[in-house]
């Protein structure tokens, strides 16, 4: 099977420039043999800088980069030339990628703004020419000062899907289904579960031509949270989402005891999940009947907005948009 296009993980090895060395020429000419200093200063040495790119929806084109290395700055010369400046490097990455550091794993910036840049390693500075060392008592100085270093190290960089609405639930619970049917993405659907490897987005049109994003990410087991399944490869694309749409079938014994699960598997994850907005959608009720129906409705939790649908009867869509609209200006 062909390897997916979609790459939320990359650790690379990324060094800046090191300042160009100062100048110690001293003028000669014609009729001057014995001049003053005028040795220029280095240039400085190249930065790596990370730029948020809304074109990139994948961090694919880092995958085998594994060393990026930006230009030295160049030496100083005479007449107080000042040596040309490295060449910068610019990385560009998606809207959503969070950099830490491998060895701390400590994170170092998010870039979340279209267009927004971060100098990931900074170029050092240039040393000075010997002119800038003159001094009545010292008219002639023979030194100068070398070129600072540049920075160096391993980082992380992980892709977090930016969406308004983000899709959680079992293997098979109808996520991808819903998906294609109120936007206009076109995830892979089958009968089995993990259908969904990588997260899917879509845009959902409301009235008035307002709409908003959701985002199908691949199903959650009890357990995920200590790498079950999937594991917990893909939890971190729903830490951006400002709503959290729980999805459980009704071919589920329990509804209730499923929610639980999806929202305790969160929980253990990250704790900070519970405090977003949540909806609870309960699919695929072309298959059940009135009777089942109330059953289920004794049961949903109370402290949830619910919604029944179907994607493939296309019933209850209006009204799960109308929760999460609702939920997303709340």
């Amino acid at each position: 099977m062909a390897e997916s296009n979609f790459i939320d993980y990359v650790k690379i090895f990324c060094a800046s420039g090191h300042g160009g060395a100062g100048s110690t020429h001293l003028h000669r000419a014609k009729y001057v043999p014995k001049g003053g200093p005028d040795g220029g200063d280095g240039g400085r040495g190249g930065h790596v800088i990370l730029r948020a790119n809304p074109q990139f929806w994948t961090l694919i084109h880092l995958k085998y980069r594994k060393v990026v290395r930006a230009e030295h700055g160049g030496a100083g010369s005479f007449a107080l030339r000042r040596g040309k400046n490295g060449e910068d490097i610019v990385l560009d990455v998606p809207v959503g990628v969070t950099v830490k550091d491998a060895e701390t794993e400590e994170v170092i910036t998010e870039l979340i703004e279209p267009g927004q840049e971060f100098i990931l390693c900074r170029g050092g500075r240039g040393g000075l020419g010997n002119n800038n060392f003159k001094s009545p008592t010292n008219q002639t100085p023979r030194y100068a000062q070398p070129g600072e270093d540049g920075q160096e190290g391993w980082f992380i960089l992980e892709l977090k899907v930016l969406a308004d609405v983000g899709l959680v639930g079992f293997p098979n619970a109808g996520k991808s289904t819903l998906l294609a049917s109120i936007t206009s993405a076109k995830p892979k659907i089958a009968n089995y579960a993990f259908t969904t490897l990588e997260p899917n987005l879509g845009i959902v049109q409301y009235h008035d031509g307002r709409s908003f994003v959701m985002a199908d990410i691949p199903g959650i087991i009890e357990g995920a949270h200590e790498g079950k399944g999937i594991g917990i490869r893909f939890l971190r694309h729903i830490e951006r989402n400002s709503v959290l749409l729980f999805m459980v079938s009704a071919e589920e014994e329990d509804i209730s005891k499923g929610y639980e699960i999806l929202l305790r598997e969160l929980k253990m994850y990250n704790p900070e999940l519970l405090v977003k907005q949540r909806v609870l959608a309960i699919t695929k009720c072309d298959l059940i009947d009135a009777e089942r129906r109330r059953e289920i409705e004794k049961t949903v939790p109370d402290e949830i907005p619910s919604v029944f649908i179907s994607s493939v009867a296309q019933t209850g869509l209006d009204a799960l948009k109308d929760e999460l609209w609702k939920a997303l200006n709340r």
